[in-house]
């Protein structure tokens, strides 16, 4: 029988966040959430407080951390989208800085395991195609997307470095794009845009030519990889890729939403962001191996899953 435990998850509020709570609550455990709000939503987990097992506390890892004990920590605090994170870029490095240490600190108190949400902005703009864990990135240390990308390194760092020097028991993945029902309609991410626009009937926004590609996960297979990498009972530390290796092109993608919502919506063509990848998909050999885990919804049935949920929202 599988032990109860009482599992921590910063920004579980937010997207990913609040389908890992489910996931953890549905295992019988409790879930504390700590979100600041400020990407999350409480519209998120409103169905997951009248769970006797599931406590929201309001904070920030930047400032402090509520006095509970807990046996494991899901780190998923850090806004995640360009819009987002870009508004506010130097408590965006913060969180990825002051924030990893607080919560690091913190884990070595409870003696918790814990696991760092790190992102396939890691790699950059990448010169290696599929990325390897073992690619080390091309990144763009002073650009507008630094205070994600960089910041998400740092975070990386100090959690090997608490992890050599002190022993604590981590876990990193780099997740890549991830996507489905309780994505925020406005946080500028393009699948979400694609798919308001669309129902809207507005022009579809395709950044340079279209031709750029992204690798989408279905948000219940990314949070499966994390649990199986939180869970592993092999000392498996990462980083690892937790993404779907299927890679499409942003106008193959504008396309497919256009048909699967049977919009008018035309397409305008705007100039690529400054570092904005060329190139995204995930080589997932590592977590095939160590966690048995693969992505099981393919892109179109996930597509039309988060179609529906927005219908019911725009």
């Amino acid at each position: 029988m599988q032990k109860h435990k009482s599992i921590l998850i910063t920004g579980g509020a937010g997207f990913i966040g609040s389908h890992l709570a489910e996931c953890v609550l549905a295992a019988g455990h409790e879930v504390f959430c700590l979100d600041n709000l400020l990407t999350g939503s409480r519209e998120n987990i409103n169905h997951l407080l009248r769970d006797k097992n599931f406590k929201f506390i309001k904070g920030d890892i930047v400032d402090s951390l509520p006095v509970i004990r807990v046996d494991e920590i899901y780190n998923l605090a850090c806004p995640a989208s360009p819009r987002h994170y870009q508004s506010d870029p130097i408590r965006t490095i913060k969180t990825s800085t002051i924030g990893i240490i607080n919560i690091l600190d913190f884990a070595l108190k409870n003696k918790s395991r814990i696991l760092q949400a790190s992102t396939s902005e890691i790699y950059g703009d990448p010169e290696e195609h599929p990325q390897k864990e073992s690619y080390r990135g091309c990144v763009n240390p002073t650009g507008p997307r630094s205070c994600y990308d960089e910041g998400k390194r740092a975070a990386e760092t100090i959690f090997f470095d608490y992890h050599r020097q002190k022993g604590l028991e981590i876990r990193v993945a780099r997740i890549f794009n991830t996507y489905g029902p309780r994505m925020a309609e406005d946080d500028g991410r393009v699948v979400s845009n694609f798919i308001t626009q669309s129902l809207r009937g507005n022009p579809i926004t395709i950044h340079g030519r279209g031709r750029q590609t992204r690798s989408f996960c279905f948000v219940d297979d990314t949070v499966d990889g994390l649990v199986r990498l939180m869970e592993n009972r092999i000392n498996f530390s990462g980083p690892v890729n937790i993404g779907n290796p299927q890679e499409i092109a942003m106008l193959d993608l504008a396309e497919t939403i256009l048909r699967f919502t049977g919009s008018a919506s035309k397409l305008i063509y705007k100039k690529l962001p400054e570092d904005d990848p060329r190139r995204r998909r995930p080589d997932i050999t590592l977590a095939r191996k160590k966690l048995k885990w693969r992505p099981k919804v393919s892109l179109e049935e996930g597509l039309r899953k988060t179609i529906f949920y927005f219908s019911g929202i725009v």
